[in-house]
């Protein structure tokens, strides 16, 4: 009975991990690989096929290694697509582990299916079935220690970046060009190149056009001409300068791109409230 149990747990990954890669290769050919069908529909597929492929006694910890393995295997081949995973494995084992309870607390009639629509309906977020809203603007204040003014004027200088959330494996700013804050002045900002898969491929520029868009007494602001940097995490739109001789507040606005929103709101209003915190150390200083 050992081995059968073994070859049944083992057939119940491999089918529920099959199961994932059909779903995962089906949503990215219909461009909604960034919804909640995707962050909560795989991990639950993953979770009932396992369930029902298995019959373990208990689910929660095969759920658990399942998705374990699976995060696992995709890690290596995201590139810098594994600071997404590591934002989404939370989720993930969340999902899984609300199915695993259910399975583990229910009776053996089926009635733990009931979770099933459920799950169904928590996925459909970022689909043809609608979304919350998307439109997102944070905004940060520093002490101005020297003259804003002038720094925004000339050429950016970066320095090291310190947020210990931002160095999970975002671009880092190299350089910039441009200069200026008149109507229609822009920047280039070039960032840490992404690799590509392969030995020796070149490393693929990344890099963010801005042009001011609105200029005012003590004001400016930015708006996001073309950014092949961020642009598959979050959808950058302006970034607005105020300052006054001791003080500057930077405000940026953007698109959230994925779902569900009570999950990934909150990751990119942090990701994108330390990042305006960088930008405004590097002109207040």
């Amino acid at each position: 009975m050992g081995r059968v149990s073994a070859r049944r747990t083992l057939a119940a990954v491999l089918a529920g991990l099959f199961a994932a890669y059909l779903l995962y290769v089906t949503l990215h050919a219909g461009g909604v690989q960034q919804t909640a069908l995707f962050y909560i529909g795989i991990p639950g597929l993953i979770a009932i096929t396992v369930v029902l492929a298995a019959r373990p006694r208990t689910a929660t910890g095969l759920i658990m290694v399942t998705i374990t393995i699976g995060l696992a295997v995709a890690g290596p081949l995201l590139r810098e697509g594994i600071v997404c995973l590591l934002m989404a494995a939370p989720l993930f084992y969340l999902v899984g582990l609300v199915i695993g309870l259910a399975v583990d607390h229910a009776d053996r009639r089926g009635r733990h299916l009931l979770v099933a629509p459920l799950i169904l309906v928590a996925a459909l977020e970022g689909t043809a079935a609608g979304s919350m809203p998307r439109a997102n603007e944070v905004t940060v204040s520093v002490p101005a220690l020297g003259d804003v003014e002038t720094a925004l004027e000339g050429e950016p200088r970066f320095g090291p970046v310190e947020s210990r959330f931002l160095a999970l494996g975002f671009p880092k700013p190299v350089r910039a060009t441009g200069s200026g804050l008149d109507v229609g002045d822009s920047r280039l900002v070039e960032f840490t190149p992404r690799r590509s898969l392969g030995i020796g491929a070149p490393l693929e520029p990344r890099s963010l056009e801005l042009r001011v868009i609105r200029r005012g007494p003590g004001m400016v602001v930015f708006g996001a001409v073309s950014d092949t940097t961020v642009a598959r995490w979050l959808d950058l739109r302006e970034a607005e300068f105020r300052w006054t001789p001791s003080r500057l507040d930077v405000t940026i606005r953007y698109r959230r791109t994925f779902d569900p929103s009570w999950y990934f709101g909150p990751l990119q209003r942090y990701a994108v409230a330390e990042a305006a915190t960088y930008l405004a150390k590097t002109f207040a200083s």
